[in-house]
């Protein structure tokens, strides 16, 4: 058994995303980052509206209301993607023969569009879709082949209807006649007609090898020998439930009214029309075939209401969730990524056409990602079943014991296809991969997301007080090197934690007293901790909680005060207060209550009396004032911090790794945001760290500064309008092993160190040192991030201060 795909409850039934029932997108022509025409991110079969958990660097699945970035979106330079900013490229890049160039792969080639005839939503989808059927055409069976042929024969509007439906909420039906792509489809009924039209393809000669436990649900996923790129409201809406979904607060309320039905909102109103509809006849003529057609009868009361409510939205057309399965795993398999988004499909197209500089490196677009259908199938099925677990422990609030119990029996389920793909994965890292090549390729890896799920499970086991299993799965997670080092960290200190206050009672005491089975289980706790913090997966983040425990262990124990560990060098200390007083500016009523309805305070006005006397923020205020005290600085929040990260790793970050540049357009490698990237180059990394910490900062700045400022060349975090002369500065200011750990701390984790910098930058010039300040005005507090990196700064030795600003004075405006 490869792969789950867990058995929902009525509720939860995944034969069709959840929200097609849900919601109704009208489809307008305005820009698609209007909040209401935003478009919904890539995922797989469902789609609901909360955030999968990500903060391990996981492969999941994304959401329309996720701000997160793509792998690839996080790799390609930041431009400007609105609707301008398309029109604008396509204009200029417009041939001044409308009919050359007419093959998608010659325009972008070329760079030209014909308005009408071409758009670079269309190319982008064509793009991806060739080039994975040139490159790794296995991993599709003769009937999604024949699909796709099919999809070539579409005309163009047919086309580009779809791809715009597929960037919306895909889930949605939607009202034909509103929708307003006129500029681009001037027949839309035929656009509509050829969607919706039912094509033949051969029946499937590969069936997966899954066993899924969800009722008929896969059926529904599964193309058959007749197939449509569209469903048909005609054919497909036949339940009052459903097409009540599709009609607006306002047009219930009319429906309503006619059956003298009330109810103060949309989901009062429907349940009343559902109560109040009974099928007092039965089907005409005798049928008793259950079709939409005769669910629509006029003969009973639930067709009654849903020939009204037809009459209402006219046709309406939503993707055909078989064949919308199957472009999704193409963007998987050319993304790299379940994270997907309109942003995602064309940001290679105009990353390609902008002027932009890109770094010199061997783009290697691997073609052994997944080495086989089955491999890549069984990844969808993890992700699915991630997914599942992560909606019950993330997004339903509080879980309750039966909630903990579903997710502890697809652990079960799926712990033993962990174990034997870890000897999998063992003996391809020792036998198949090349230097390097295994850590990016474990990520689509079915045992990647699995041992996401083993974790979660873990954590279950902790809530259900499954003390002794949790400690046998977290031993396991720890045993193995390659899926998810980022987490060991935390499996040490949980693990630590059991032994020191559980294990005791639970294990057998081998004729030992109470009290000496304690101190046998304190010992095996603090060696837990010692493995830790030699462990060289094990983040620095983590080694103070260790360090701690560590020494609560070793008092605890008894242990003499010249074996005790001494931390005393590396403990954490507590940032200096400062208070600076200033001048706030009091902002008027009408800004107050603005402020009061969305119940967030605004940003603080101050006036910067240290310098011109203008309007400030309170960050620029506290800047100034330090100036004044001899300091030199930025209000950068970590620009400084990355920047120099980008020089210092300029030549690591594009150092040749299989499977990472993807694309020749890249201002980073595409493992940078995961744990990947460190232990892939950690000689590398070590060396670079070994010269930081001896000084050799300068030279390594003004040799990349150097080669690549005239051309601005594009690398993530790196900022060339910070002066060369401030960041060499810098760099003699500060100690080389400070820096050096800081910028270990980014390589380790740098898409979750990027963030929670304290605000200010500051160096001495005279005093040779530097000092970061985490400015707060009042009312506010530090965030977690935020006590992190105090935390990593000042165990670096690093000074760090905590600037408190206070108003002396108000002034009303």
């Amino acid at each position: 058994m490869l792969g789950y795909l867990i058995k929902p409850s009525k509720e939860e039934d995944l034969s069709r995303p959840s929200k097609r029932l849900k919601t109704f997108d009208s489809i307008e022509s305005s820009s698609a980052d209007s909040p209401e025409n935003s478009p919904e991110a890539f995922g797989l079969i469902d789609r609901p509206t909360a955030v999968s958990d990500s903060d391990d660097g996981s492969i999941g699945i994304y959401f329309q209301d996720d701000l997160k970035e793509t792998e690839l979106e996080s790799a390609l330079p930041h431009i400007s993607n609105d609707q301008e900013a398309i029109a604008e490229y396509e204009l200029r890049r417009t041939a001044d023969d409308r009919n050359e160039a007419s093959n998608f792969a010659a325009r972008l080639e070329s760079g030209k569009w014909a308005r009408g005839k071409s758009s670079i939503y269309v190319d982008a989808f064509n793009l991806a879709l060739e080039t994975v059927l040139e490159e790794e055409a296995h991993l599709f069976d003769r009937a999604e082949l024949a699909l796709f042929e099919h999809w070539r024969s579409l005309g163009y509007e047919a086309q580009y209807l779809y791809v715009r439906l597929f960037l919306r909420k895909t889930s949605a039906w939607h009202r034909v006649n509103e929708i307003k792509y006129h500029s681009d489809i001037a027949d839309l009924p035929a656009a509509v007609e050829q969607l919706q039209t039912p094509r033949d393809i051969p029946s499937s000669t590969h069936l997966p090898d899954f066993t899924y436990e969800a009722g008929d649900s896969q059926e529904a996923l599964q193309l058959k020998e007749s197939f449509t790129f569209a469903d048909d409201s005609n054919e497909e809406i036949g339940s009052l439930e459903e097409a009540l979904n599709l009609l607006r607060l306002d047009e219930l309320k009319s429906i309503a009214k006619d059956a003298r039905i009330q109810g103060k909102n949309k989901a009062e109103l429907i349940a009343a029309l559902q109560r109040n509809s009974q099928n007092q006849k039965p089907p005409p003529n005798g049928v008793t075939a259950d079709t939409p057609a005769i669910r629509r009868s006029k003969e009973t009361r639930d067709g009654h209401f849903l020939g009204k409510i037809m009459e209402i939205t006219g046709p309406c057309i939503r993707l055909s969730l078989p064949a919308l399965q199957l472009f999704e795993r193409v963007h998987l398999v050319f993304y790299r990524s379940t994270e997907w988004t309109e942003k995602s499909l064309i940001t290679v197209i105009l990353a390609k056409i902008s002027r932009r500089t890109f770094p010199e490196y061997l783009v290697s677009r691997s073609l052994n990602i997944f080495t086989s259908r089955s491999a890549l199938l069984e990844f969808e099925a993890s992700i699915r079943t991630q997914h599942y677990v992560d909606s019950i422990l993330e997004f339903g609030g509080t879980p309750r014991k039966d909630d903990l119990q579903r997710v502890l029996d697809v652990f079960d389920k799926i712990y033993p296809r962990w174990n034997a793909l870890l000897r999998d994965e063992e003996y391809k890292d020792r036998s198949q991969y090349d230097l390097g090549e295994g850590a990016y390729l474990r990520r689509f890896s079915p045992a990647w997301v699995y041992t996401r799920i083993v974790h979660k499970g873990a954590h279950v086991l902790g809530r259900l007080k499954y003390h002794k299993r949790e400690h046998s799965v977290l031993t396991e997670l720890l045993n193995q090197r390659l899926f998810h080092l980022a987490r060991r960290g935390d499996w040490y200190i949980r693990k630590a934690l059991l032994e020191e206050h559980y294990m005791a009672a639970i294990e057998p005491d081998q004729g030992r007293n109470p009290e000496a089975q304690k101190k046998h289980w304190k010992r095996i706790a603090l060696q837990t901790c010692e493995e830790g913090l030699q462990d060289r997966d094990c983040h620095i983040i983590y080694h103070y909680d260790l360090q701690k425990r560590i020494m609560k262990l070793e008092k605890s124990l008894k242990v003499a005060k010249r074996e005790q560990h001494d931390f005393s060098h590396v403990r954490l200390i507590k940032p200096k207060e400062r208070v600076v007083e200033g001048i706030r500016i009091e902002k008027d009523e009408v800004l107050n209550r603005r402020t009061s309805e969305t119940g967030k305070g605004g940003k603080t006005v101050w006036i910067d009396e240290y310098e011109n006397g203008g309007f400030c923020s309170v960050e620029e205020m506290c800047l100034s004032w330090y100036r004044t005290q001899g300091w030199k600085g930025y209000h950068s929040e970590g620009g400084v911090i990355r920047t120099l990260f980008g020089y210092l790793f300029f030549e690591i970050l594009f150092l040749y790794i299989p499977n990472v540049f993807q694309t020749a357009y890249q201002t980073c490698p595409l493992d940078l945001h995961t744990d990947a990237f460190f232990p892939t180059r950690m000689s590398e990394i070590n060396h670079r760290l070994m010269e930081i910490a001896n000084g050799e900062s300068e030279r390594i700045i003004k040799a990349v500064h150097a080669k690549h400022c005239e051309k601005k060349t594009c690398v993530v975090g790196l900022d060339w309008a910070f002066a060369l002369d401030d960041l060499v500065e810098i760099a003699k200011c500060f100690e080389g092993e400070a820096l050096a750990t800081i910028c270990k701390v980014m390589a380790q984790d740098y898409q979750k160190r990027g963030g929670g910098v304290p605000d200010l930058f500051l160096w001495h010039p005279v005093e040779k040192k530097v000092m970061f300040s985490e400015v707060k005005s009042e009312n506010d507090r530090l965030s977690d991030t935020q006590r992190l990196w105090i935390h990593v700064l000042t165990g670096a030795g690093v000074e760090v201060e905590l600037c408190n600003a206070v108003a002396k004075e108000l002034r009303h405006v």
